[in-house]
């Protein structure tokens, strides 16, 4: 009983660690994540592919309003898993800081400075009585120097680069696919079907309107969203495949 009591004080107590240096919080909170509707992202030479199941719990639901894919700025998209409300919570605080960076310095913020803002800003939650880990993680892709850079952050507040990977439920089943699938040389259209690929490897049922991908063009630095005629012609593809 001891034992229990004790475990349980530091599983309230969201700034201590136990003595095997655990945040049980945020546990909980990657927990949350994991729970989640996957997203991925696909970093290729021509840009970065972001993509995201979303979940409609009813016939009479709006697809539109399930967002999972988010234009943070022109050359900046974000995909999120976990809890929505946090999601948005981090987009508007990334949006707030692209576009400050563009008032004060007429210039398009770089990637890693955007994420690096955004983990700062995680982290901080981590450390504070009264308040609890965002549960939520983003894929934040995008151009900087006409360079496709590919971020993951963690409810930690750790950010990482990736080529391709992908956040939240059945993220290993995906990532096998991403993995198996990835090519340094992947043009933008085999990166959407890459993509589509790993969302499909763990949703036998994925429609075009269950789905959602967005592109960020290395040669144009814009955030575009891929049309629903698009996505269905990748899905027969991939429906053909795997007839073969």
């Amino acid at each position: 009983m001891q034992g229990n009591s004790q475990q349980q004080a530091y599983d309230r107590g969201i700034t201590i660690f136990s003595p095997d240096g655990r945040l049980y919080q945020v546990e909980y909170a990657r927990e949350a994540v994991s729970r989640g509707t996957a997203s991925v992202g696909v970093r290729t030479p021509d840009g970065v592919v972001l993509g995201a199941v979303r979940r409609v719990r009813s016939p009479l639901m709006e697809r539109s309003s399930v967002e999972k894919l988010h234009k943070a700025d022109d050359h900046v998209g974000i995909a999120s898993a976990g809890h929505v409300a946090d999601a948005r919570q981090l987009i508007d605080f990334a949006r707030r800081r692209a576009q400050t960076e563009r008032l004060r310095y007429d210039e398009a913020i770089p990637i890693e400075t955007l994420t690096k803002s955004v983990t700062d800003h995680i982290q901080q939650y981590t450390q504070t009585g009264g308040a609890r880990p965002f549960g939520v993680a983003l894929l934040v892709g995008g151009i900087s120097d006409g360079e496709p850079r590919l971020f993951e952050t963690d409810p930690s507040g750790t950010p990482y680069e990736w080529q391709a990977t992908a956040v939240g439920g059945d993220r290993e089943a995906i990532q096998s696919v991403l993995e198996e699938g990835y090519s340094e040389d992947l043009d933008l259209e085999e990166g959407i079907g890459l993509a589509l690929r790993g969302l499909a490897a763990t949703n036998d049922e994925l429609s075009a309107d269950g789905v959602e991908i967005a592109t960020i063009d290395a040669e144009t630095e814009s955030f575009e969203t891929v049309s629903t005629e698009t996505v269905e012609e990748h899905l027969a593809e991939i429906g053909g495949e795997s007839d073969e």
